[in-house]
This record gives C-alpha cells, structure tokens and sequence, in this order.
C-alpha cells in the first residue's frame, strides 16, 4: 500500500520517488526550495487537482518499486556527495560554459524581434556565474567539512556547518528563482513559429539544464543537508 498522502510533503515524494520530480517539473510545483510544503497545499497554490497529482505520484511509485535500491536518496552521505559531484557538478562545468556561445548567438541573431531572448541571456549569465561559484564552493570548502563532521560527528563542526549550509540553501533558492524566471519570459521554453535551429537547441538544453539543477538542489536541500543536520548533532547514526 502507497505510504503517499496528500499531507505527504512534496519533497518527501520526489525523495521517495525521484521520477516524480519530471511529473512536479512539468505542473510547476516546487519541489527543491518550496518543497517542504503538503502535496494538497502545493497543488491548490497551482490550482491544480490534488487528488489527481496524488494518483499521477502513485502510479510513478509503483512502476518504480523493483529499483529502490538504485536510488540516490538512499546512499550513505558520502556515496551521495560523491554521486551530486560526479553527476550533477560535472554537467554543470560541462553544459554552462558549453551552451554560452548558443545562448549569446541566439540573442544576437533574435533578440530584435525576440526582446525576451535578451532577458534570457543575462538570465542565463546570472546563472552560470552563481552555479559554477556555488558548486565550486561546495566542492573545495563545504564538502570536505561535510565528510569530517559525518566521520567524527561534534558541537564544532556542527556550529561550523550550520551557517554554511544555511548559505548554501540560501543560494539553492536564488538559482531556484532564476530558474522560474527564465522559464516565465519563454512561457515555458515555448518556440515561436519562426524558430530556428539554434533556437530549438538552447531551449531544449535550457530545459534540461532546469531539471538537473532542481534534481541536484532536491538531494542537497532535503536528503543530504537534513542528515548532516541529525548526523552532526549526534541524534543519528552513520548510514
């Protein structure tokens, strides 16, 4: 029997089931920064069914049963740090600086009869300057801290991480709303009828690179951060 309610917190279900992020990605429900909200609470704010949205999540967790246990919130807190590096960090030092040049082109050659690609472009330059700072951040100075306090849990380094890891959330909704705002001035990646090649490129990889980021600020915000919360504090122990 589903264990999903709609008191069932929204970052609760993409933890429980991952999949269902797509399905909260494509309703425009936060799920990552706005997501320890319930799922009837969150749908109502979209004007959405509830119980439908609900049904749509139970579905996703049925199919998925037979794989939970390839799942990332389920790895111990260094398997997950090393599985946020390895998949979500590397896309961002590959895709940022890879998409730059078709972001720039595309406002260049539309941006006259498309001012919002304009927008989009300092959106987009915003983004990638705050992301790579923030993943870099994380990688040389929190990370490492992180692994410590898990391995040897004390009041020190809980006082130390606590503030740091408040920033980092802070930053999470910052890219959170950049996110939401590139997506309102392109009225949801929508492509005018005289889009071009690249045109379609940058929306679709803008697209992907929304579902990554809020996959990635999901397992930091809600997973990883809340251990290393309970784990430092001394109320758990190591997975």
């Amino acid at each position: 029997m589903s264990q999903l309610t709609l008191q069932t917190h929204v970052s609760d279900i993409v933890t429980a089931v991952p999949q269902s992020a797509d399905l909260f990605r494509a309703l425009r429900i936060d799920f990552c920064c706005g997501g320890k909200i319930p799922l009837e609470e969150a749908a109502a704010k979209r004007k959405l069914d509830s119980s439908a949205v609900l049904h749509q999540a139970r579905i996703l967790e049925t199919k998925i049963a037979e794989y939970r246990d390839s799942r990332p919130g389920d790895l111990a807190e260094p398997e997950l740090i090393d599985y946020i590096q390895n998949k979500h960090h590397a896309f961002l030092r590959e895709e940022l600086p890879a998409l730059t040049p078709y972001v720039t082109k595309l406002a260049l050659v539309h941006g006259e009869h498309h001012p919002e690609l304009l927008r989009v472009q300092e959106i987009f330059a915003e983004l990638k300057n705050e992301l790579l700072t923030h993943t870099e951040d994380e990688d040389q100075n929190v990370f490492p801290q992180i692994q410590q306090c898990i391995a040897k849990p004390n009041s020190n380094h809980s006082e130390g991480l606590q503030p740091l890891l408040s920033e980092l959330e802070q930053e999470h909704e910052q890219a959170g709303n950049l996110l939401k705002e590139l997506r309102e001035v392109t009225s949801d990646f929508a492509l005018p009828s005289d889009a071009c090649g690249t045109y379609r490129l940058v929306y679709q990889r803008l697209g992907l690179l929304e579902k990554d980021t809020f996959e990635h600020i999901h397992l930091e915000n809600n997973v990883l951060f809340e251990r290393v919360r309970e784990r430092c504090n001394g109320q758990g122990q190591q997975r």
